[in-house]
């Protein structure tokens, strides 16, 4: 009588058989990272020295590629190691990118936050100041306007620049428009500032400051980002859409604003934002066109107006008897821009979430 084998058997897929789980990478980062930074700081405490995260973070990405490649190596042989190898490179990559991004903005929080949140440095000005204290809110109240004075400016022309290329430019007017549209893309900012003084020079004489000029020189930075962006976004649109529009007996100026430009417009939106953040942070153009001031300014068309990067430049490279409190105010006014940047971008997403078409309609 033959024995009955009850026991529970393995089933074993040949198709996951010899292959790494999908979170074995990311664990595998992990790890190296964790081990690098541990060393590093090990050493650092050690030898009394400071901890150098950067370079750890550089030697953790190093060690990733090559753990994931010899456990690729030896579970899943020579094919699919070379293919781990070349995806390591990408999150190595990826992660090296971070570094500038991540060691930017630690720099500027720690540095900026402690004058930030002093209680005086959003609510005031630095009429009367020469020491400590005193505020940017004459530099916010001026980069608000100026930068939305240029975004009233620009985004018209642009966006209208961009629907004439995509819907109506042929032959070579839109050939010289796109490339006059190019050539602006790489106009430095100072020469849009030493253009805009020289127009408004001709109008109100030579030293003429205002805050408007500087509107004016930050449109002719802008107006090329919003068309280059608008006109992709546009030609993205399927040319079926159009068609159906049109088969309907929709005019084609209808079919562009109830079709086309609502079907981009969180691309169109993305672009416009991409060009604020472009523009809010020139520092060359606005010193030579609005020139600064201690004192707060909201007439854009009369006198002096300061800006944020302005504030923060004259800041730095003019620090009275008491230099720490103005670096100090250099790094609040780093730190306040790159939180207007950031709500600006927050609010882009917004509105691209909610006025983008959605499936279904």
């Amino acid at each position: 009588m033959t024995a009955v084998d009850n026991s529970p058997r393995t089933v074993v897929n040949s198709y996951t058989a010899g292959k790494l789980p999908r979170w074995m990478p990311g664990v595998t980062l992990a790890i190296a990272l964790l081990v690098s930074l541990g060393a590093f700081w090990l050493m650092s405490m050690a030898d009394g020295g400071e901890f150098n995260w950067i370079l750890a973070t550089i030697v953790g990405a190093v060690l990733f590629v090559a753990a994931n490649w010899f456990i690729a190596r030896l579970v899943e042989g020579g094919r699919q190691a070379v293919n781990r190898l070349v995806t390591s490179l990408v999150i190595a990559a990826f992660v090296l990118a971070l570094i500038p991004l991540v060691w930017l903005t630690l720099t500027v929080v720690v540095n900026g936050t402690p004058t930030l949140m002093n209680g005086t440095f959003l609510t005031s000005s630095m009429r009367n100041v020469v020491g400590a204290g005193g505020g940017a809110l004459h530099a916010i109240v001026g980069t608000l306007l100026i930068t939305g004075l240029a975004a009233v400016i620009s985004i018209p022309v642009g966006l209208m620049t961009a629907v004439y290329l995509v819907e109506y430019g042929t032959g070579k007017m839109a050939r010289a428009i796109t490339f006059l549209v190019d050539v602006m893309t790489g106009i430095p900012s100072i020469v849009a500032g030493l253009a805009t003084y020289a127009l408004f020079a001709l109008f109100f004489g030579e030293g003429v400051r205002m805050g408007f000029a500087g509107s004016v020189a930050l449109s002719i930075l802008m107006i090329p980002v919003v068309v280059r962006s608008s006109e992709e976004i546009m030609r993205l649109v399927p040319n079926e859409l159009r068609e159906a529009s049109y088969a309907l007996g929709v005019p084609k100026w209808r079919t562009i604003t109830k079709v086309v430009l609502p079907t981009s417009v969180a691309g169109i939106t993305t672009g416009v934002m991409l060009s604020i953040a472009r523009v809010i942070g020139e520092t060359a153009p606005l010193l030579i066109v609005a020139g600064f001031t201690a004192s707060m300014n909201y007439n854009p068309f009369s006198e002096r107006m300061m800006s944020l990067p302005v504030f923060v430049y004259t800041q730095y490279v003019s620090p009275g008897t008491d230099a720490q409190a103005y670096f100090d105010r250099a790094w609040a006014g780093a730190l306040t821009l790159i939180l207007i940047v950031a709500l600006l971008n927050a609010i882009a997403r917004i509105v691209s979430h909610y006025f983008s078409p959605k499936l279904g309609r």
